[in-house]
């Protein structure tokens, strides 16, 4: 593909120097082309609704809006939108929030560049695509695990989870949202009745156990 048959790529991550790198890679490939750049959720959902790309990739933990929030906000904005989520988090229940907040594909960001290259096309395409880390390590959670407790929330419980985790206040993440303080607390509380947790020491713990954080970020 060439000229106006490329595909419009929006491609999204709060890192600069990752977003170069991948940039240089899918403009090396013919018939792709990067029209559009956002660091967070919100410039994402901008960004998008200037461009009208035919494909976003899109990182999900992001400051500020993340990946999943944005993914919702275009979907309602575009049904048809098409979402491939390039992220280095292996938690398969990354990918199954992420396809229910409407993405088309997952891919881990330890994957080689042709299995991103080859998600985009299948993204483009319209269909379903993960990358194997991430298709082996859903096999296996159905087997049973720990981290079967978080497809029990919500895309929004999920989203709200990683936050609190990342040490944000009631307020901050309400307004990141654009929800009231009230839902939050509410939400707060549903997600460790879910997760079956009495404190947020515990749901910290948790969310290290099932990978969610890890404790290098904390530090």
């Amino acid at each position: 593909m060439t000229g106006s048959e490329s595909i419009r790529i929006l491609l999204v991550d709060d890192h600069a120097i990752v977003r170069e790198g991948y940039r240089s890679l899918l403009e090396k490939q013919s018939g792709m082309e990067v029209v559009a750049e956002a660091a967070d959720g919100a410039e994402a959902y901008s960004r998008f609704k200037d461009c009208n790309p035919d494909i976003v990739v899109m990182d999900i933990s992001m400051p500020g809006q993340g990946g999943l929030e944005a993914i919702v906000r275009i979907k309602q904005r575009r049904p048809d939108a098409k979402i491939l989520v390039f992220s280095m988090h292996q938690n398969p229940s990354f990918a199954v929030q992420a396809t229910r907040a409407g993405a088309l594909g997952y891919v881990t960001k330890s994957s080689a560049p042709d299995v991103l290259i080859r998600a985009i096309h299948d993204v483009y395409a319209g269909r379903i695509t993960l990358s194997a880390d991430i298709a082996q390590a859903l096999a296996l959670e159905k087997l049973g695990g720990d981290s079967i407790a978080l497809q029990e929330l919500t895309v929004r419980e999920f989203d709200i989870l990683r936050m609190l985790v990342d040490a944000r206040s009631t307020d901050a993440i309400a307004q990141t949202l654009n929800i009231s303080p009230k839902t939050v607390s509410n939400s707060h509380y549903m997600i460790k009745r879910k997760l079956g947790v009495a404190s947020d020491i515990e749901l910290t713990r948790l969310a290290i156990k099932m990978n969610i954080i890890n404790l290098l970020d904390l530090s």
